[in-house]
C-alpha cells in the first residue's frame, strides 16, 4: 500500500549554497570599508588642539571633512539609527535607506556614471543625505530625526574643528576637486 499523503525526504529539497558568490561579497565588503580612513587615525589624541584663529578653524573643518567624509557619515547615520530606536516604521525605512547608503556610496569600486557623466561623491553624499532626510520626515518621527542631525551635525564640526591637519595627507583628485558634482565623460 502507497502513502501518497507522505512527506518527501529528499536530500536536494533545499538550493545548494553558492559560496563563491558569498566569499565574492564579503571580500567586496571588506574592499570597500578599507577604503574608509581608519578609526585610529581619526581618534588620535595626539592629533588633537584648538585651533589658533577662525581661518584655521574653517581650514581645519574644510580639510577634515574631504578626509574623513565617508567615516562622518558613518557616525551621522548611527546618530539617527539610534535616535529612531523607539519609532519602527522609522527604523524599517532607514534599514532600507542603509542598503542604498552601502551600496552606493560606501562599497563602490568605481565612479557612478549615468548617461554620459559621472557622478562625484559628494552629489552622492548630498543626494542620499537628502532621500534619507525627506523619507524619515514622511515616517512622523521628525522631532528625533531633526534633533538626530543637529547631535551629527554637532559632533561632526566638534570634530572637524579640533583635529589637526598636519598629518592629512589628500591625494591630488580630492585636493583639487570641482565645484560641481556632475562632470562630464564620455562613457567608454
Amino acid at each position: 500500500m502507497t502513502n501518497n499523503n507522505a512527506i518527501p525526504t529528499s536530500s536536494q529539497a533545499s538550493p545548494a549554497v553558492d559560496h563563491e558568490s558569498i566569499s565574492r561579497a564579503k571580500q567586496h565588503i571588506k574592499d570597500g570599508l578599507a577604503t574608509r580612513r581608519p578609526w585610529k587615525v581619526m581618534f588620535d589624541f595626539h592629533s588633537m588642539g584648538l585651533p589658533h584663529n577662525v581661518s584655521d578653524a574653517f581650514s581645519r573643518i574644510k580639510t577634515n571633512l574631504a578626509y574623513f567624509r565617508s567615516s562622518y557619515a558613518i557616525v551621522v547615520l548611527n546618530v539617527i539609527f539610534f535616535s529612531l530606536i523607539w519609532h519602527p516604521t522609522s527604523l524599517i525605512v532607514f534599514a532600507g535607506l542603509v542598503f542604498l547608503w552601502i551600496f552606493l556610496y560606501f562599497l563602490r569600486d568605481e565612479p557612478l556614471k549615468v548617461f554620459r557623466f559621472q557622478i562625484d561623491d559628494r552629489a552622492i553624499l548630498i543626494g542620499l543625505s537628502v532621500k534619507t532626510i525627506v523619507l524619515l520626515l514622511l515616517t512622523n518621527a521628525t522631532f528625533n530625526i531633526v534633533a538626530a542631525l543637529v547631535a551629527g551635525a554637532v559632533l561632526v564640526l566638534i570634530h572637524a574643528v579640533v583635529r589637526k591637519t598636519d598629518d592629512l595627507f589628500l591625494d591630488e583628485d580630492a585636493a583639487t576637486t570641482e565645484t560641481s558634482g556632475l562632470t562630464s565623460h564620455p562613457s567608454s
